[in-house]
């Protein structure tokens, strides 16, 4: 992989010695006994909950006021976990979806439970939930992560063309579909191709046009983009949120010949007839025909969430931007996809937030207080621009750069290769190395944040 590979496990190697100098405290010896109470509840064992979860033990551990086996439980009832930025890298014929996920109950360890349900109510006053099967679980806190909802059927005509192998339409954003995105780009000999992205909140708001770009090079590569038109039809006004890269990846659309339409949301696919139409904010439509339609569907609040006392009217959950407490259950947190932070939602937003809130949350118990420590918004968006290349997107809150590397490897604006395998090789390998067991830490790797203990 090269000299790029060899620095970055260098520096892996340093932040080790330097994280086994932490020094430990009295232990806590406290513990809980009934089995259906737990000192910390996680909802949802996806990149939020298995990092909080892990951390949060290890953060009392390192304190000396270690909790004991079976305190911490995670309620999930899902049977694989995915590591769903890959999802792009199948689509692009880099990856199977295959080696990107792993049985859920082999990520987590023996000392925090496993309960094998979901969620279906909030009782915050008694410090409760009921999950789906019927069961009370009381905590001492709760952690609320339990992700978002794709909307297939906000789309008319989307599942049909998304079940039908040779509509032409697809979708990075389903471990089902993300390889048939490949099938549908590799397949492609000529014609018109759209990728489209909705407005409002989603995943990783620069996937919709990895994937495109990924596309384009791939019909570069091998003499077909004079044949194929490509196309993005995007519901926001520019190509990204964040200016300066915004600019860098308008720059790159027009320099490539890709056509683009602005402010124009899918609203419904022909899947016979091949046509896909369009709405603008004044509720006009457009349709065009199309070869190739790669989807991005709409993303909305899981239906459990809504009406539910720590959701807002939309079913967010409520939570302070700076600490991830919520706003009115001091026990209650959040973070990643379900929360309403004012941020984009990626597996990088989630290694900064949840330092921040495992931080407060053992301050509270420790001392009343919370700590210093607050969340600036972080987010990081790898945007593939094509083969070999890659634009690295950090910022914060307010759509403010904010960015690692720039010192080291260059202007992340720039497309550069030693970005690109970041994304390839070192992410998937860290995710499934660090950060699912809790120990990884956002921009600082592998170092805990060092925050303090509590507010004067």
């Amino acid at each position: 992989m090269g000299e790029w590979w060899s620095d970055l496990q260098h520096m892996l190697a340093v932040q080790r010695k330097a994280a086994s100098r932490v020094a430990i405290g009295n232990r806590w010896a406290s513990t809980t006994s009934d089995p259906g109470k737990y000192k910390v509840l996680v909802l949802g064992g996806g990149s939020a909950g298995l990092n909080v979860a892990n951390q949060v033990y290890d953060r009392f551990k390192s304190a000396g006021k270690a909790l004991n086996a079976g305190d911490v439980a995670i309620v999930d009832a899902s049977e694989w976990h995915n590591y769903q930025p890959g999802w792009t890298l199948v689509g692009s014929g880099l990856k199977t979806k295959e080696e990107l996920r792993r049985p859920l109950a082999s990520l987590i360890p023996p000392h925090i439970t496993h309960v094998v349900d979901s969620v279906k109510s909030f009782s915050p006053q008694s410090n409760s939930i009921t999950t789906a099967s019927g069961r009370t679980l009381s905590y001492d806190t709760l952690v609320v992560a339990t992700g978002l909802k794709i909307n297939y059927e906000g789309i008319p005509g989307l599942s049909k063309g998304l079940a039908d192998p040779k509509s032409g339409v697809s979708t990075i954003y389903s471990y089902d579909t993300c390889d048939k995105v490949w099938r549908e780009i590799d397949g492609l000999k000529s014609g018109k191709a759209i990728f489209t992205q909705p407005a409002g909140i989603i995943k990783c708001p620069g996937a919709p046009q990895k994937i495109m770009w990924q596309a384009w090079s791939h019909w570069k590569k091998t003499g077909r983009d004079d044949a194929i038109r490509t196309e993005f039809w995007n519901g926001m006004p520019t190509m990204f949120s964040v200016k300066k890269y915004s600019d860098a990846l308008n720059a790159l659309r027009l320099e490539r010949g890709i056509g683009a339409e602005f402010q124009h949301n899918l609203s419904s696919i022909d899947v016979d007839n091949r046509i896909a139409t369009f709405t603008k904010p004044d509720g006009t439509t457009t349709s065009t025909d199309y070869s190739m339609l790669h989807v991005v569907p709409p993303q909305v609040p899981l239906d459990v969430m809504k009406g539910q006392p720590i959701c807002d009217e939309a079913g967010w959950v409520e939570v302070d931007k700076d600490t991830l407490q919520h706003v009115k259950f001091s026990n209650i947190w959040a973070l990643g996809d379900c929360s309403n932070l004012p941020t984009s939602r990626t597996a990088a937003a989630i290694t900064s937030q949840t330092p921040v809130l495992t931080e407060n949350l053992f301050s509270l118990v420790d001392t009343g207080k919370l700590s210093e420590a607050k969340y600036i918004g972080y987010t990081s968006c790898p945007l593939l621009t094509g083969n070999n290349e890659l634009m690295l997107a950090e910022f914060k809150y307010g759509f403010v750069p904010h960015e690692t590397f720039a010192n080291y490897l260059g202007d992340q604006a720039t497309p550069r290769r030693a970005y690109y395998h970041l994304k390839k090789d070192f992410f998937p390998f860290v995710y499934f190395k660090y950060m699912v067991k809790g120990a990884w830490f956002g921009p600082s790797g592998i170092m805990r944040p060092a925050y303090s203990s509590a507010n004067p």
